[in-house]
């Protein structure tokens, strides 16, 4: 029991540690990973739709000018 109270009042007076214990540490590791892939390109080809594009009802009418009036002279 005076062993761990011994520890923790040498851990408080040494303060926060990484642990160094080989437990601890990351694996070494001997083959480098394989690089990643490129991802396929997969191109489809889509159908026109069925009702066709859209179409919008008299454009002309939409953006219609107005005849301009001429001054007074």
């Amino acid at each position: 029991m005076e062993e761990v109270v011994e520890r923790t009042t040498e851990m408080a007076e040494e303060g926060c540690t990484t642990p160094r214990s080989s437990k601890y540490r990351i694996p070494v590791s001997l083959v480098c990973p394989p690089p990643p892939r490129k991802k396929s390109m997969v191109v489809r080809k889509r159908d026109p739709p069925r009702n066709g594009y859209f179409q919008p009802p008299d454009l002309e009418t939409l953006f219609y000018a107005h005849p301009r009036r001429e001054a007074c002279a």
